[in-house]
């Protein structure tokens, strides 16, 4: 299965009551244990999910991919300009070997201080474009995860299993358990957004477009 770059976590928050024992003692009787649930095998239909594939592969997710693209390229237009700057001084020094020891010493701190700028622009550049396209994924992850639960529930699939990780413990499975691409083509049609154009491709950005990990990976089961 393809890797893609993770489903949002889900937090609930639990209240404690303050009443007085005593008081509750009096007002109600003990409740009676709760019975044991004897666990049982059930008939499973198990479904495969390349869940941060799906959520990328997305119309939506395309189209949020390539607009941040854009919105980075004046960004990555300065760092390759920086970097060919830097290039240059550096092929200039080798070439000329004759330099004073006092000349050399400059342009070599000139060089030095030119890469640490460099440096620190490209690693500024490459954080907020990963913390935005963490956003992005967040933001539609959920709203897969619900087609997904849709689609599992509607199909009878008891458990669904997220294989986008690096180190999936499913060694062979049918492909027809697959259903990456009809969640994803479930989720085209429900959420509207149309198509990329064909060919169209976004400008590169000033940092890598590894899918992030989500955390956790693992795709809750249908109910």
């Amino acid at each position: 299965m393809n890797r893609i770059a993770t489903v949002s976590t889900l937090a609930v928050a639990v209240a404690s009551l303050g009443f007085s024992t005593a008081l509750f003692a009096q007002a109600s009787p003990q409740p009676a244990a709760a019975a044991a649930v004897k666990p049982e095998a059930i008939p499973a239909k198990i479904a495969l999910i390349s869940f941060e594939q799906a959520v990328f592969a997305t119309n939506e997710g395309q189209k949020a991919v390539n607009d941040l693209s854009a919105k980075y390229q004046p960004q990555k237009t300065k760092i390759d300009g920086e970097a060919q700057e830097v290039q240059s001084l550096k092929d200039q020094l080798q070439k000329q070997p004759n330099l004073s020891d006092a000349e050399k010493a400059t342009r070599v701190r000139n060089i030095d201080t030119k890469e640490k700028q460099l440096q620190r622009d490209g690693e500024d550049a490459s954080a907020a474009y990963q913390q935005e396209l963490q956003e992005v994924y967040g933001r539609i992850a959920q709203k897969v995860n619900g087609t997904l639960q849709t689609y599992a529930n509607q199909n009878g699939f008891t458990l669904t299993l997220d294989v986008s990780g690096q180190s999936s413990n499913i060694l062979q499975a049918d492909p027809r358990t697959d259903i990456t691409r009809a969640v994803i083509d479930a989720y085209n049609t429900s959420s509207g957004v149309p198509a990329q154009p064909a060919g169209a491709s976004a400008p590169s950005a000033p940092a890598s477009r590894t899918a992030p990990r989500a955390t956790p990976r693992t795709t809750p089961a249908p109910r």
